[in-house]
């Protein structure tokens, strides 16, 4: 019988379906006829088969799984479909959606600096008709309406004088205002807004040019945005670098995190890192050491710095790591729908144990879990962590092969969770944060830019891109609102954290 299981079990490896060549019944007959030794050789490879498909069918089902709520996959991923039974973390606050009592609410108010006032005046009684021209005026009723102006560009004309002195015949010129160069040009406010538009709000080049037409009366050219933007990624150059700096020096825990992205058709990856106060993006071919390295942050730092577990983070042992448990309790809920075992739910019960215990000490001015406490929690933890192992063992190496050898995902898991040091660092100091949080928030614009664009045409796009918006973060979490950052950057006078 030419029955090739390893052929099948390679093309299954290689996720290509190849057609299965099953024994035929002839095949089947001459094997029973062959004795017990040809029909168990026969039964055997048709087993390998099964557990071959077996596996295949098993992962298959887990990427159909795996959603926004039990993986990495973005909330955009999950399409149409009704999403499965809630299994959020969450506990109801028994509170009506809404507002609550006591909350003093906001509105539109009254402005005390009006910029027009428009009279309306009775002339006539709505009752009778009878004429009110000469009429005193009892009071006034007031309303306000909150409306744009019109908008349009205003051109400004600079006249320079030019005078000949009388006494040594030699022409004097008034000298323009400073960034005055151009016979004509746009000032530094609009372009800003251009700037603000395509970097902030990824509106596209055109879609740019076409609002300008519509809300101002006057298009402009693409060059121009390009040029806008590539004039505010010169001016903040130094400052993303002393963004850099601070990242590697300061005391704060860094979130770190990195996402694909498409530069001139090719793979390349966005590293950022980032604190309540800076962020700061770096483009690169590379996803693992060689990106980090050209990043320059974690190769430098000593402190807390808090990643996922991607393995490449975890050559840096100068570093304080730490690793993002918001990932750890999406895997186990995976592991609940995909895997179920014992350990899995009281392992999610465990770690927000630990979380409220510590958000408790934090409310009471604590610096620090009671040291019987944390014994408490440490052997909670490892029990858990060896009951998972005895549930899953490593796999044996099959003869002949080489490399690593593919485990389950709930041992994958199990392998990252042994060490508890950097999975309960938010347990031993406070001062890291349970989840990776604010660093997925940091990252998901990236996401949202190659949404609407796709891909960066340019390597040097992609470097501008970067620029920006590592600045417009930096200065927005330090108070100051994009659009102001982008005008002092055009003005030279770019903001920079203190």
């Amino acid at each position: 019988m030419n029955f090739n299981i390893a052929k099948i079990a390679k093309a299954s490896d290689n996720r290509c379906m190849e057609p299965l060549k099953l024994p035929s019944e002839e095949e089947i007959r001459t094997a029973v006829q062959q004795g017990e030794d040809a029909t168990i050789t026969l039964i055997s490879s048709l087993l390998q088969i099964i557990v071959v498909q077996a596996a295949r069918i098993q992962a298959l089902e887990d990427q159909l799984a795996k959603n926004s709520r039990n993986s990495g996959k973005p909330p955009s991923s999950d399409g149409l479909k009704k999403p499965s039974k809630n299994r959020s973390l969450r506990q109801s606050s028994g509170k009506k959606s809404g507002a609550q009592p006591g909350h003093p609410g906001h509105r539109l108010e009254m402005s005390r600096q009006v910029d027009r006032v428009e009279k309306h005046l009775v002339q006539q009684c709505e009752h009778c008709q009878a004429a009110l021209d000469g009429v005193e005026v009892l009071g006034i009723e007031k309303r306000q309406e909150y409306e744009l102006p019109v908008l349009r560009l205003r051109v400004t004309e600079h006249q320079a004088e030019v005078k000949v002195c009388p006494d040594c015949g030699q022409v004097t010129r008034a000298p323009f205002p400073a960034g005055i160069t151009q016979l004509t040009q746009y000032g530094a406010g609009f372009k800003a807004l251009l700037t603000y538009l395509n970097q902030k709000h990824f509106i596209p080049l055109e879609r740019v040019s076409e609002f300008c037409e519509d809300v101002f009366e006057h298009r402009i050219g693409e060059g121009t945005i390009v040029a806008a933007n590539d004039q505010v990624a010169q001016a903040v150059t130094p400052v993303n670098g002393r963004i850099q700096q601070y990242l590697i020096e300061t005391d704060e825990t860094v979130h770190f995190d990195e996402t694909g992205l498409r530069v001139t058709k090719k793979l390349h990856w966005i590293h950022s890192a980032s604190t309540k106060r800076a962020t700061f993006y770096h483009v690169d071919p590379k996803r693992g050491q060689e990106g980090i390295d050209r990043a320059g942050i974690l190769p430098e730092r000593t402190s807390n710095s808090m990643h996922d577990d991607w393995s490449s983070y975890y050559k840096y042992e100068q570093a304080r790591h730490a690793s993002c448990n918001a990932h750890h309790l999406r895997e186990l809920d995976f592991l609940q729908e995909q895997y179920p075992q014992p350990w899995e739910g009281e392992m999610v019960k465990c770690l927000i144990a630990i979380k409220k215990a510590v958000e408790e000490a934090v409310a009471r001015g604590l610096s620090t879990l009671p040291s019987k406490q944390i014994a408490v929690f440490e052997a909670r933890y490892d029990a858990l962590v060896e009951q998972g192992l005895a549930l899953n063992p490593a796999p044996e190496r099959p003869p002949g092969k080489r490399g690593k050898i593919k485990q389950s995902p709930p041992k994958n898991l199990l392998d990252r969770l042994l060490n508890r040091p950097v999975v309960l660092a938010f347990m031993y100091d406070f001062k890291v944060p349970f989840d990776n949080n604010l660093a997925e928030r940091d990252i998901r614009m990236v996401k949202l830019k190659q949404k609407i664009s796709g891909c960066f045409r340019s390597s040097d796009g992609a470097k501008v891109f970067c620029l920006i918006r590592g600045y417009l973060s930096t200065a927005q979490k330090n108070g100051v609102s994009a659009l102001t950052a982008l005008k002092l950057a055009m003005c030279g006078s770019p903001f920079a954290p203190d």
